[in-house]
């Protein structure tokens, strides 16, 4: 089964890098540039995973986390937050609004690419 990935994030060069890795590693890629593309993505394509940057236009990372555990259609998406935002509190803000995981960048894409074959057989 082929999964759908989300990548959510404002910063092309970010997005270039995760949507080459993502589909080397046979994931169907979908992007948003900002909170509310993201949203709209989710209800449109209904990923199985979200990688979610905090610091976005529109909405940040939070609000649409936030908005995507509200949401009855939404709240079984797995996100995995993807930020510069690496103190103590934001990983902390960010689980307890429901994220499924949190890595701070930079990151190893070894580790990045481990971490979302993790999430995903988790919910295989």
């Amino acid at each position: 089964m082929n999964m759908t990935i989300l990548v959510a994030d404002d910063e092309p060069n970010i997005v270039i890098s995760l949507e080459y890795l993502l589909k080397r590693e046979g994931y169907t890629v979908v992007v948003a540039h900002n909170g509310q593309e993201a949203l709209d993505a989710m209800a449109a394509q209904r990923p199985d995973l979200v990688l979610l940057d905090v610091m976005m236009p529109v909405k940040t990372g939070f609000e649409v986390c936030q908005e995507v555990r509200a949401s009855d259609a939404l709240k079984h998406t797995k996100i995995l937050m993807l930020t510069a935002k690496g103190r103590d509190t934001d990983m902390v803000k960010g689980l307890a609004l429901g994220a499924n995981g949190y890595m701070t960048k930079p990151f190893s894409t070894h580790d990045l690419v481990q971490k979302v074959a993790d999430m995903l057989s988790e919910s295989a």
